[in-house]
């Protein structure tokens, strides 16, 4: 066995797991790394806050299925990385974050940038840890790498003391390998209890959560539905995991990104089965609304997240492909769906053409539903779309369609502002043969839009896509019933100049009629110049996003249609 620097192995490691790319920003506390990096066949990519590099594994992360990796220094380094590592967590990423910090007999000493980052770090990382002895590195990140991925996946932080880096130990990288990660599979009786519950419903759906699009599960999704003819609804998190151009696609329910059909046809389901789904609250709503006169079957890697929200009347641990798969074959065995469940895709394909959300406004100043018409229209369906948070990811979930997975990423729990441009740049640099959208708002652009200049130094194109209401639109909104107004105007930057300053073209669009020229002339000029391209879009200033009650956002303030709404569901 050879000894070698303890950095030198650690970058095999990185290797041998699959990462080609890493994000970060060099300094004096973490130099061993990255001399270690310049002799490795990965790609690092500087970027210009470490809050930003987060970001950019995490995206890069969210479209491989592989774990992110960013680096950075010590002190306000590893600080500034604590809201990506939240935003990981929260919405199951695997991402690992490396920080540089001071030696070891320095740290109770004051030193300086010497901060216990990995006690920040622990309540939003799966595992936090500090390298204490060279002979550890290589384990420790096999280590780091196999929490990141196994279970529900999530973020790992690993300190690196400055001393601790500049040891040796034993390594061979090429008797060494990633460590197994445990799949957990459901008991055959589970899968028959599940589907047994399934076939005495007269009205279930399916509930595909961001775990069917992790878990790589969303063929045997579509196996499952179209054998047992059971219709699909899909929250935030699993947008793509099922077509939304399919005849049994049942829409999305929630307060806030939903489909008024949607949440019309979950109301009149019978049984949930939710895989890989959390029950957040944003989905859920009320619970006593959303549980009434249904029953629930959960599915899920984590078996904590069993009863954590309500207790569900069937739990099942289980990874979210081989549940699918099992359910699949299991349905295989079975007779014809009864004739009930034809008329319950029926009614819902009633109630998709019942109750659609208006998006062809003419007006001006133009109305967000428009331009999210001109998105779908525009791009095609291997589009990778990026979004955050506020009342543009609200329009975005109520009218962006998504047929593939991994194609709509969303921080859709923790919801940083500026999570956008750098999840976009990670993403791209992930896959730079897709075309990929990056839809902000004016207010999320500025928190990280220094980013920009490093997806112009790199090279990296994409689209960037503004609504801009010139508001704090959706604390406005939330004003409303308090007669509050603390809500600030966002004038006085000019975002088109912005993105020239660093090198990059822009638009400004004030006419719907011209929103599908600009996308157009933005995909173009982002591909040839291999730079991010801006189309702004000023949008009606105090346009509201419809949420709420479950009922209030089915009527949304317009007459209910007749829809037939007593229905023989017998046989």
């Amino acid at each position: 066995m050879k000894r070698i620097p303890c950095m030198e192995a650690v970058v095999a490691v990185l290797e041998s797991e699959g990462v080609d790319t890493v994000f970060g920003i060099p300094g004096a506390a973490v130099l061993p790394l990255y001399a270690a990096l310049r002799t490795s066949s990965i790609r690092h990519i500087t970027v210009r806050h470490e809050e930003g590099g987060t970001h950019a594994a995490d995206g890069w992360a969210r479209v491989t299925g592989n774990v992110g990796v960013s680096i950075g220094t010590s002190g306000p380094a590893g600080t500034n990385m604590i809201t990506g590592l939240y935003t990981a967590l929260a919405d199951s990423i695997p991402m690992i974050c490396v920080t540089g910090q001071a030696a070891t007999d320095k740290l109770h000493q004051e030193a300086f940038q010497a901060v216990d980052i990995v006690e920040i770090a622990k309540p939003v990382t799966k595992w936090a840890v500090q390298l204490k002895e060279p002979a550890q590195a290589p384990w420790v990140f096999r280590e780091a790498f196999r929490i990141a991925r196994s279970g529900r996946p999530g973020p790992v932080l690993i300190d690196l003391p400055i001393d601790v880096q500049r040891g040796t130990c034993l390594y061979d990288p090429a008797l060494d390998a990633p460590l197994p990660v445990e799949v957990p599979t459901p008991r055959r009786s589970l899968v028959r209890a599940a589907l047994d519950l399934l076939q005495q419903a007269r009205r279930p759906i399916i509930l595909a959560g961001g775990g069917v699009v992790i878990g790589e599960a969303a063929e045997e999704l579509r196996q499952v539905a179209e054998r047992l003819r059971v219709p699909v609804q899909v929250t935030l998190m699993g947008k793509g995991a099922f077509p939304e151009d399919h005849a049994l696609f049942a829409g999305m329910a929630g307060v806030q990104t939903h489909t008024r059909w949607g949440n019309a046809a979950f109301l009149e389901s019978d049984l949930v089965l939710a895989v890989g789904a959390r029950f957040g609250d944003r989905h859920t709503g009320d619970l006593e609304v959303y549980r009434k006169g249904r029953t629930f079957i959960h599915v899920d890697i984590e078996p904590t997240q069993l009863g954590k929200v309500f207790e569900p009347d069937l739990g099942i641990v289980s990874h979210a492909r081989p549940f699918l798969k099992a359910m699949a074959e299991a349905a295989q065995e079975e007779s014809a769906p009864p004739r009930a469940r034809e008329k319950w895709s029926r009614r819902v394909a009633t109630l998709r053409e019942s109750l659609p959300r208006r998006d062809d406004f003419d007006d001006v100043p133009i109305k967000p539903p428009r331009v999210f018409r001109e998105i779908n229209d525009f791009f095609g369906r291997d589009t990778t779309f990026v979004t955050a948070i506020g009342l543009y990811q609200i329009w975005s979930g109520q009218f962006q369609k998504t047929y593939l997975p991994r194609r709509y990423l969303v921080c859709g729990q923790a919801g940083p502002l500026g999570w956008e441009v750098p999840a976009a740049m990670g993403v791209k640099v992930a896959h730079p043969e897709r075309q990929v959208v990056a839809v902000v708002g004016d207010y999320s652009f500025e928190f990280l839009m220094e980013e920009v200049a490093v997806a112009a130094q790199y090279r990296i194109p994409f689209v960037i896509v503004m609504i801009n209401n010139e508001y704090l639109g959706l604390i406005r909104q939330a004003e409303i019933p308090y007669g509050m107004n603390f809500a600030v105007e966002l004038g006085g930057v000019d975002h088109v100049k912005v993105m020239e300053a660093f090198g990059c073209p822009g638009r400004r669009v004030e006419a719907p009629g011209d929103i599908r020229d600009a996308l157009a002339w933005a995909s173009k000029e982002a591909e040839k110049e291999r730079l991010p391209v801006l189309v702004e879009v000023m949008v009606e200033r105090e346009a509201n996003a419809a949420m709420g009650s479950a009922l209030d956002a089915i009527k949304e303030f317009e007459p209910l249609p007749a829809l037939e709404l007593a229905v023989d569901w017998s046989d």
